[in-house]
């Protein structure tokens, strides 16, 4: 009795594997000029998102790109106050040169967002920033883009790396899927293998 228990707990365990996706991170570089949202094309990641799953993108502090002259120099919060050159930095100034300032709200398709900041949109939805820290969950489903948010792309340079981190939802019996229906069918047949050699 003790072991047809067992063998159904293996068998419940290597189901409730089943149709779940593991979470996966990706980096992805997005340009200011070639992502802008004015002029450009967002940059396509491969993290497909569904609805409401949680997921969360960041990128470095002194990650910077430009839009423009100076001082259009910022990371991916936008262009949201004063910056200066370190001598080490993304714009190649003097040290002390102001290379940012606060340019203050761009409005596109009804969204507003800082000059210079980090945008998603997932599968042709709605804008939503994404700055530097991002954790959230999905407006829609579909294919998640990021952009450079501007409204003109000509002058825009340099680019920032945006790491996506997506939490496991369900889906097809794909990789953590596979070695429950594994264990499931193997907890199965040792069931039948052992009535078969009672009977």
């Amino acid at each position: 009795m003790l072991n047809r228990v067992l063998y159904v707990f293996a068998i419940i365990a290597g189901l409730s594997g089943l149709g779940t996706s593991s979470a996966r991170a990706v980096t992805v570089d997005v340009f200011a000029q070639a992502n802008s949202s004015s002029g450009g094309t967002g940059a396509l990641t491969t993290v497909f998102l569904t609805l409401g799953q949680a997921f969360t993108v960041s990128a470095g502090l002194d990650d910077l790109w430009s839009a423009g002259a100076l001082p259009r120099w910022s990371n991916a919060d936008g262009l949201t106050g004063d910056r200066f050159a370190t001598g080490t930095d993304e714009s190649s100034e003097a040290p002390g040169t102001q290379i940012g300032t606060d340019f203050g709200i761009w409005s596109q398709n009804s969204f507003d967002a800082p000059y210079g900041s980090l945008v998603g949109q997932i599968g042709g939805g709605a804008f939503f920033l994404v700055g530097r820290n991002f954790s959230g969950t999905a407006n829609t489903s579909g294919q998640l883009s990021l952009y450079y948010w501007d409204s003109n792309n000509d002058d825009n340079s340099g680019s920032i790396a945006a790491t996506i981190s997506a939490s496991a939802v369900p889906g097809p019996i794909v990789g953590a899927g596979l070695p429950g229906l594994v264990m499931a069918l193997a907890g199965l047949i040792a069931w039948r293998r052992r009535r078969m050699a009672a009977a």
